[in-house]
C-alpha cells in the first residue's frame, strides 16, 4: 500500500547485523595484514612462487621466515598460543612427505587445518619448500 510506512526490523536483529559486518570486516583485515611486516627471503622463482603460497595460504597458523610468515607463538613463549597456532616450521624441521600428507589430511589430526587447502603441483612446491626451508633457526 502506498503511503504505509514499512515495519522496521527489531533493534536486536539490525545489532547482529552490524555485529556480524564487523566480524566480517575483522577476519579480512587480521587476512592482509598476517604477512606485513617484511619480505619473502628467498631468489629462486620456483622457491619465491612456493613461498608467496605458502604466505597466502599457511601464515594464518605457521611460521617461516623465508616466506615472511608469522602466524604460530614464537618458540620460547610462556603463555599458551591459539588453537589455531600451527608448528613454527623456523625450529620444526619437516620431510616433505610429511608436509604433503598434512596438506592433503587436514594437518595429522584433521581438527583445525583444513585438508586439500592447495592441490595438485601446488602441493608438491608447497611441501618441497616447506621441506628445504624448515628448521632453520633450530
Amino acid at each position: 500500500m502506498p503511503g504505509v510506512p514499512r515495519p522496521r526490523a527489531p533493534f536486536r536483529d539490525r545489532r547482529a547485523s552490524l555485529a556480524a559486518v564487523l566480524v566480517g570486516a575483522a577476519l579480512v583485515a587480521a587476512a592482509l595484514v598476517a604477512g606485513c611486516g617484511g619480505e619473502i627471503e628467498v631468489d629462486d622463482e620456483s622457491d619465491r612462487a612456493a613461498a608467496e603460497l605458502f604466505n597466502e595460504r599457511c601464515s594464518g597458523c605457521h611460521s617461516l621466515e623465508a616466506a615472511n610468515a608469522y602466524g604460530s607463538k614464537p618458540a620460547g613463549q610462556v603463555q599458551a598460543g591459539e588453537r589455531t597456532d600451527g608448528p613454527d616450521f623456523n625450529t620444526r624441521t619437516e620431510q616433505a612427505d610429511d608436509v604433503l600428507f598434512a596438506i592433503r589430511n587436514g594437518g595429522f589430526s584433521g581438527a583445525i587445518m583444513p585438508a586439500n587447502i592447495v592441490l595438485g603441483e601446488d602441493a608438491q612446491r608447497l611441501a618441497d619448500f616447506v621441506a628445504e626451508y624448515s628448521g632453520s633457526d633450530g
